[in-house]
């Protein structure tokens, strides 16, 4: 992909009634600052509050996405970085349109905090899904407030402080994913048809404020008190700087505690 061509890539189906957001900066498909702007432009451009029913997410290539930009998480961008990406979560909350996130391969960080938000998730048999942030020797503050609200305190401890990665069965298992299959795509599209694409947009949209409504009350609240915790404690540690460093770097961090 050159800087010319837009790291989304937008494409109404089903009659307008759904809006497919493709994630097209192969093979990571990153979250950084240009593909956060290029997604609020496509929910600007094509989300029809009148008319669309659903907003897909996916990734083009191998992978669903690796996560959030690293070099935008080091101390001198960090604030405009979550500033940028728990906008795009707002803005989803604003528009209150149901959504849907289609996962093959690595579903990792920021990735997996926007997959994660998503009111279902619908993955391949090899999908993998992980909130590595500790081993940079930071965490994720929106998946902090996401995932307890998605899978309970203990399966959002056990992913945000262990870092590890699980696969799509035991993701499916713990409530992360709502369905797999081989073809989830496919899948996907089939529940819209039958579930979705003739409900009342309108309703939807208070189904899915209904349902939030806890999730809404905690963005408010807590996420911004995490936003803190980021900014003014763990970015004045050495480890923070260390891990992010070193992993640009490509040598072993030396942390010091």
């Amino acid at each position: 992909m050159t800087d010319s061509q837009p790291p989304i890539t937008a494409e109404l189906r089903h009659d307008g009634r759904l809006l497919h957001l493709t994630l097209d900066a192969p093979k990571a498909n990153i979250l950084d600052a240009r593909m956060i702007v290029a997604i609020e432009a496509a929910l600007d451009e094509h989300v029809d509050l009148a008319k669309t029913r659903l907003v897909v997410f996916e990734g083009r290539g191998r992978h669903f996405c690796f996560g959030a930009s690293v070099e935008e998480h080091q101390a001198e961008q960090a604030a405009s970085m979550l500033e940028a990406f728990h906008g795009l979560f707002r803005k989803l909350g604003e528009l209150a349109v149901p959504t849907a996130a289609v996962v093959r391969g690595q579903c990792l960080g920021g990735g997996l905090e926007l997959a994660s938000y998503c009111s279902w998730i619908f993955a391949d048999p090899g999908a993998h899904f992980g909130q590595p942030e500790i081993r940079l020797a930071v965490f994720p503050p929106m998946a902090s407030v996401l995932l307890p609200w998605r899978v309970g305190g203990g399966g959002a401890l056990d992913l945000c402080v262990s870092g590890r990665s699980i696969g799509a069965a035991e993701a499916h298992s713990i409530g992360l994913v709502s369905r797999v299959d081989d073809d989830p795509a496919a899948a996907l599209d089939a529940f819209f048809s039958e579930n979705l694409a003739g409900a009342s947009p309108s309703s939807l949209r208070f189904a899915e404020r209904a349902a939030r409504l806890s999730l809404d009350r905690a963005l408010k609240t807590d996420l911004p008190a995490l936003e803190r915790l980021y900014l003014d404690e763990l970015m004045k540690t050495h480890d923070a700087n260390e891990g992010l460093a070193a992993f640009l770097e490509k040598r072993s961090p030396k942390f010091g505690g």
